[in-house]
């Protein structure tokens, strides 16, 4: 019996020891694989974080020389000024992207009418400046391109090179030649305004066809203006229109009124018009529009025939994605031909605007923007004296209609070729109601003259006349300042500096220069 005791203990410390040893083998094992996943963390943190010194690699190791670090001590007041913190706020990213910011590195974005609705500026006006080939153009296709994506309509307001008929054609919209034997334009010809008096009620159609009646006989004195180079005064100008009632009551349903049927109703003297005119006889009443008799003439048959002399020929797609106005043609005719183009495009480009105005605001079709550009600006400004009140005048509210306005020019100084100082000083207002002023690559003596609307700082002025002109004489170096823009929106802001890169396909399409290279 005591000896198989003695057994069954000796069994039990066995089974006791072998447990006690796989006891300890389980713990063996459990702190290496803690140690394992140490080691294996430890890796991580090397990948990510670099070693006091350095990682092991070639040329890499300790510093022999560790350099002093200055240290500052200051208030928060005053420390905001210490780097990083030399640049201002993140740039906005609401918009079409334009590029990067050259201090920062982040993407900007731009869309006037965006701009508005997120509170950034108080207007949709934009003021584009900088010297021919620093990217003013490229910079308004990118505009347009966004904007036609985000479901803007694009409306380029005469297109004298043309720089913006392949864009618009590629967006899918619609493209009027103006010219001698292509399209034209009938200055007064009510437009897409004339096309929605019979949606309208009996009141509102009466409204909007004394604003019909406002904008022709506008138009019409500002061609008579660009004829004669001199003001239509205040008899003339009610004979014209005189002249526009009675047309308007004669045509009513059949066509539009046409400048020749404006001159043949002036020659022909109605009594209704002798009374305007305040003439007791025929002799008189021819001596009082004998001016205006031949400035009509000189509109018909003078260098600006066959092109505004006629019935519309194309009538502009309110529902396109962008339409262009190509008036290319019309200016190898000379400057006067070129700036009753434009204006006779701002006033028909407008008046669209206007009647899709008009119909969202009764429910008719859908609200919508719009981004019209007019570009070489000063061209038709300067053509007479008083030009610069009917452009002023047309522009005036774009706000309200929903437009985003893009005035594009090479310089400020060409304010000075202006015949008055009243021209002068409403063509600034131009500027001063923009408020978003994009400048590209301008020499010092014009940025003085950008100062003098739209304060900018030391550094900016640097910044902006350092993209002027190349610093070396080496065939095929990039031009400074091409692609390059400050972006500047109030006095109190700092500009913001952005660098735009293009895609494949718009170095394709917002291309000027094709036709350079092609030689």
């Amino acid at each position: 019996m005591a000896i198989v005791e003695r057994q069954s203990w000796r069994d039990e410390r066995r089974q006791q020891k072998a447990e006690r040893k796989r006891l300890k083998q389980r713990k063996n094992e459990q702190r290496q694989a803690e140690s394992r996943e140490k080691a294996r963390e430890r890796a991580r943190e090397r990948d990510v974080i670099a070693p006091i010194f350095g990682w092991r690699h070639r040329g890499g190791g300790a510093a022999p020389n560790v350099p002093n670090a200055v240290e500052y001590q200051a208030t928060t007041a005053q420390a905001c000024g210490l780097f990083p913190f030399v640049t201002s706020s993140k740039p906005p990213s609401i918009g079409t992207p334009i590029g990067r910011d050259l201090l920062s590195g982040e993407v900007v974005c731009m869309d006037p009418m965006a701009w508005l609705r997120a509170g950034l500026v108080t207007n949709p006006g934009c003021f584009v400046l900088g010297q021919p080939g620093t990217g003013k153009s490229t910079f308004v296709k990118r505009l347009v391109t966004g904007a036609v994506a985000f479901g803007s309509q694009a409306i380029i307001l005469g297109d004298t090179k043309p720089d913006y008929t392949e864009l618009i054609r590629h967006l899918g919209g619609q493209v009027v030649q103006v010219g001698r034997g292509l399209d034209r334009i009938n200055p007064l010809d009510a437009g897409p305004l004339g096309g929605v008096m019979d949606q309208l009620s009996d009141m509102e159609r009466e409204k909007l066809r004394w604003e019909v009646r406002s904008r022709r006989i506008s138009l019409l004195m500002a061609l008579c203006t660009l004829i004669r180079e001199g003001r239509v005064d205040n008899s003339e100008e009610v004979v014209l229109g005189g002249a526009v009632d009675l047309l308007d009551e004669r045509l009513r349903g059949q066509r539009e009124p046409t400048v020749v049927d404006v001159l043949k109703v002036i020659e022909e003297g109605p009594d209704e018009l002798r009374l305007m005119a305040r003439a007791a006889s025929r002799d008189q009443y021819n001596e009082r529009v004998d001016d205006l008799i031949f400035t009509l003439r000189l509109l018909c048959t003078g260098s600006l025939a066959g092109v505004f002399d006629g019935e519309t020929t194309s009538q502009l797609d309110m529902e396109a994605p962008g339409v262009s106005v190509d008036i290319s043609r019309v200016g190898a005719a000379g400057d006067k031909l070129l700036t009753a183009a434009m204006l006779c495009t701002w006033s028909y480009g407008f008046g669209m605007v206007d009647a899709a105005s008009v119909l969202a605001d009764h429910g008719l079709t859908r609200r919508r923007s719009y981004i019209g550009v007019m570009d070489e600006l000063w061209r038709a400004l300067r053509g007479a004296p008083g030009l610069v009140e009917f452009a002023d005048s047309l522009t005036r509210l774009n706000r309200s209609k929903g437009m985003a306005s893009v005035m594009v020019t090479h310089s400020l100084s060409d304010l000075e070729a202006l015949a008055t100082e009243e021209d002068r000083a409403k063509a600034r207002g131009f500027v001063d109601r923009s408020a978003i002023t994009v400048l590209a690559g301008l020499p010092p003596r014009e940025l003085a003259w950008v100062n003098r609307i739209t304060p900018l700082t030391g550094p900016e002025q640097g910044l902006v006349s350092s993209w002027s002109s190349p610093d070396s004489w080496q065939p095929g170096a990039r031009h400074p300042g091409r692609g390059k823009y400050l972006i500047k929106t109030g006095a109190e802001r700092l500009g913001i500096p952005v660098q735009m890169s293009l895609t494949r396909d718009e170095l394709v399409l917002y291309d000027t220069d094709q036709a350079i290279r092609r030689e």
